[in-house]
């Protein structure tokens, strides 16, 4: 993972004396409405000014920050279990016969920056004879911290992969070279281990007690720049960029080569690893994110145990839930994960999830937002039964559901190809061309009915409908047919906006169809 790229003008003096005769003319008209109006006048009386002497008399409300604070003894306290973390990998130079200016250029670019000439072509991990591999070179820089006084190591992922060799450096000068007991991806997270003993492993804080506002500092590496502090506060606590956690969002300075480094709270606690920023420069513009340390702690727990992390999966595809469609299914707010998908043989379809369902709760836990469900899935552990609720159709309903190992299959649905059956006038007003399923589109789709759209004009298309898609259910009420599905509509006020199930090839999700939309 790696980063990602993402002023105040004073009001001109001109203006602000333009500001102060506007005050003297509405002065003025505020006394002639007065004389002539004493009545409106009484009635809508301007809030009393408070002077600066009135406002020195008033009793004075206590500073609710003081100062700020100190953080060299945090330093000297942490500063000795974070490490920095250098990369290489070996290289094998191309035999092009080039002369001695251009080695002499390649070595140039070798010492000063590290990463071979540009056009040169460089083998990876290339043989010699004799079983001999190329000269090692320098690949990247990171930060980490040491998690115990037996050597183990915890940094982000990405500073450590596609490295053929990883070396610690701790402050005392020491270094060693690391082996890397696992990696994890999806979370961005990196467990290594060196022979060395009676380290100064770093404490472990409470993400759940750390607070909005409050400083935090980071130690690390930028642009290898070793043991380099920065300080700042806690800007967002769980900020959702959808991916497998939920960051910590601070403005502590954090450059390339923080990856990897602790996030310290005031106690000289680690609450997080230092993982990306959101720029528009490639450095540091104000926004930097840490995975919080519980999360990487679980996952640290599995890599040390087994090298890998194990997740679990029930087999669905899921999409947020939007305001309109919640309104219009009668779930009132968009919380939860509407299951776009269920697949062939999973957890979900033994359990008897179905498209179109919104997944409101997992073992307990409501889910508010979609993301909440992998991450609720992914951290339970494979072979758990457990509970799920769902909303169907204007109901709520409890399933029992048992967890699956992640892996990479992925089941895949066939499409939809047209029914031959008219269309009738309720669906033509809404814009819609549709048809009944015939017997080889419901075995295929894996579906008892539904219909089918032969084309979609005004309505339905300004709703995202399309040709080839097939209407699982309207207005909450599951459908067999064209003939269920007029039926429906004929009840409906056909002025007001009407909420579709839409399969899609394999996906299904909801429309809300706006008859008077322009």
């Amino acid at each position: 993972m790696t980063s990602s790229n993402q002023s105040v003008s004073s009001t001109p003096s001109v203006v602000r004396r333009t500001l102060v005769v506007g005050s003297v003319v509405s002065a003025v008209a505020l006394v002639l409405s007065s004389s002539l109006f004493p009545h409106a006048s009484q009635a809508q009386q301007p809030a009393p000014i408070v002077t600066p002497a009135a406002q020195a008399a008033a009793p004075q409300a206590p500073l609710l920050v003081k100062g700020l604070p100190d953080f060299s003894e945090l330093v000297e306290r942490v500063g000795p279990s974070v490490v920095s973390i250098r990369t290489t990998q070996r290289i094998e130079e191309s035999d092009d016969g080039d002369d001695e200016a251009d080695a002499q250029m390649r070595e140039f670019f070798r010492r000063f920056f590290g990463t071979p000439m540009p056009g040169q072509s460089p083998r990876k991990n290339t043989p010699r004879k004799g079983g001999e591999q190329g000269e090692e070179r320098p690949r990247g820089l990171g930060s980490g911290f040491i998690l115990s006084a037996d050597g183990y190591v915890m940094t982000n992922a990405h500073v450590v992969d596609g490295a053929d060799e990883v070396y610690v450096n701790l402050t005392d000068k020491r270094e060693f070279k690391a082996k890397v007991v696992g990696v994890d991806k999806r979370t961005d997270v990196a467990v290594l281990k060196i022979e060395a003993s009676k380290l100064p492993a770093v404490s472990i804080g409470d993400v759940g007690k750390l607070k909005v506002g409050e400083w935090v500092m980071a130690i690390g590496t930028p642009f290898g720049l070793d043991n380099t502090v920065t300080a700042g506060i806690v800007s967002a606590k769980a900020r959702d960029t959808g991916e497998e956690i939920r960051f910590i969002q601070t403005d502590v300075a954090v450059n390339p080569g923080n990856s990897g480094g602790p996030l310290i709270n005031m106690r000289g606690e680690v609450v997080g690893i230092n993982s990306q920023i959101l720029s528009r420069s490639g450095g540091f513009m104000g926004i930097s994110l840490s995975i919080p340390i519980d999360d990487a702690m679980k996952v640290a727990e599995q890599l040390r145990a087994g090298g890998k992390v194990v997740r679990g999966r029930i087999g669905v595809a899921i999409a947020p839930v939007t305001k309109d469609v919640a309104e219009s299914i009668g779930l009132g707010k968009p919380v939860g994960a509407l299951v776009q998908s269920v697949e062939a043989g999973t957890p979900a379809e033994k359990a008897g999830l179905e498209a179109g369902d919104i997944i409101t709760k997992f073992a307990g836990q409501t889910i508010d937002k979609a993301p909440d469900l992998p991450r609720l899935v992914g951290g339970t552990k494979p072979g758990t039964k457990t509970s799920i609720q769902v909303f169907r159709r204007g109901a709520y309903k409890d399933l029992s559901i048992t967890v699956a190992e992640l892996d990479a299959a992925k089941a895949k649905g066939d499409k939809a190809e047209g029914g031959k059956a008219e269309a009738k006038l309720a669906a033509s007003a809404l814009g819609l061309n549709i048809a009944d399923l015939n017997a080889e589109q419901k075995r295929e789709l894996k579906q008892a009915g539904g219909v089918f759209v032969e084309s979609v004009e005004g309505p339905a298309a300004r709703a995202g409908l399309r040709a080839g898609d097939v209407i699982l259910a309207v207005a909450n009420v599951q459908i067999s047919g064209v003939k269920e599905f007029e039926a429906v509509l004929g009840k409906l006020d056909r002025s007001r906006p009407v909420s579709v199930l839409v399969r899609r090839g394999e996906w299904a999700q909801y429309a809300v169809i706006r008859p008077n939309a322009k």
